[in-house]
């Protein structure tokens, strides 16, 4: 059986060409106003707060928000009562030329449009190691469970994906396989994203200050362990909790990986390396004995304290694997902003 496929080419008479090329200058007054509108506004924020340009200034009040989607429709319903011209072309039209303006606008980094405001590293603290046998691992002792949603739902994938491969090519058939497949990796990532806010949470609620390990994600991506570590999902997590510390007020700062694992939280000395199948941290020097991965938190905890310029607090005698409460409040001239 051979499919046919027609193409005409259409020639407008010269009315229509005059009235195509009226709807394309119409169009192009609303792309550009929008887009000047946007820039316009943009760009009066960007004034130094102590000096002023010799040239000219954007006359926008300071509380006069941002213009979004939204109210430029809402101001280009209003024009097309003062500028009939507009009413020859099709709302939608329109309307599409403002979503084009919105798009690029919504991929500035949020931090171009809103000055963020300064969170002193005050108050409790907490140290994060993230793992695969453990999820993460937190320095007052308590540990998270790996959910592995690709791992418990791979084998019904690989079915799916091989009913997928079975079907004809193009047919409707294999249309609604493949939807079934979408629907599965859609459902693997939402339970792995929501897994991360609920942590991230739980997490900001236990501290004022939280620091995670710098992680050399594309590296772990090549590794031996590639397809467990991209079904931890770590960079997602570590971005979920730089976002949720922000919105509730919590400080949050990444400190360097390395060695976390090989030095005791108690005497700070260096223990050696440790074999995978090693889950015990016992200290030959001190002989301080807890969890490997809560070992590593803790280290992670006191190299986020001494960054931000606190005075790093031992492990007490007798305490275990339960780090004492830091709970340090330095003078106001003293705080470092948030880095």
């Amino acid at each position: 059986m051979f499919t046919l496929v027609y193409e005409f080419k259409l020639k407008p008479t010269n009315a229509q060409i005059a009235t195509f090329e009226e709807w394309l200058e119409q169009c192009r007054k609303v792309y550009n106003y929008a887009l000047c509108e946007r820039k316009h506004w943009v760009n009066s924020r960007k004034c130094p707060v102590n000096a002023c340009s010799i040239k000219s200034e954007y006359i926008i009040p300071a509380n006069q928000p941002a213009p979004t989607y939204n109210s430029q429709c809402e101001n280009l319903t209003q024009a097309k009562k003062n500028i009939p011209a507009l009413k020859q072309v099709h709302s939608q039209v329109l309307q599409n030329l403002q979503w084009k303006v919105d798009v690029p606008f919504d991929k500035l980094p949020s931090t171009s449009l809103r000055a963020s405001p300064e969170i002193s590293p005050t108050g409790t603290s907490l140290g994060i190691d993230v793992g695969l046998m453990h999820f993460a691992a937190v320095s007052n002792g308590q540990t998270f469970p790996n959910p592995r949603p690709f791992k418990r739902l791979e084998s019904k994938l690989k079915s799916l994906q091989k009913k997928v491969s079975n079907k004809r090519f193009g047919s409707n058939n294999r249309a609604k396989a493949q939807a079934k497949v979408s629907r599965l990796h859609e459902r693997i990532a939402n339970t792995r994203k929501n897994y991360h806010w609920e942590l991230a949470h739980n997490l900001c609620d236990w501290a004022d200050m939280i620091f995670a390990e710098q992680l050399n994600l594309k590296g772990l991506a090549r590794g031996m362990l590639s397809k467990s570590c991209l079904d931890a999902g770590w960079g997602q997590f570590l971005d979920i909790l730089s976002q949720c510390c922000f919105k509730r007020g919590v400080y949050f700062q990444k400190v360097p990986a390395a060695g976390t694992s090989q030095t005791c939280p108690k005497c700070l000395k260096e223990t050696g390396r440790k074999k995978l199948s090693q889950r015990v941290h016992k200290c030959q020097y001190c002989g301080y004995e807890c969890d490997r991965d809560v070992a590593a938190a803790q280290v992670v905890e006191l190299r986020g304290l001494e960054a931000v310029g606190h005075t790093v607090v031992k492990l007490s005698e007798g305490k275990g694997s339960i780090l004492e409460d830091v709970k340090l409040c330095l003078p106001v001239t003293e705080e470092s902003p948030r880095l």
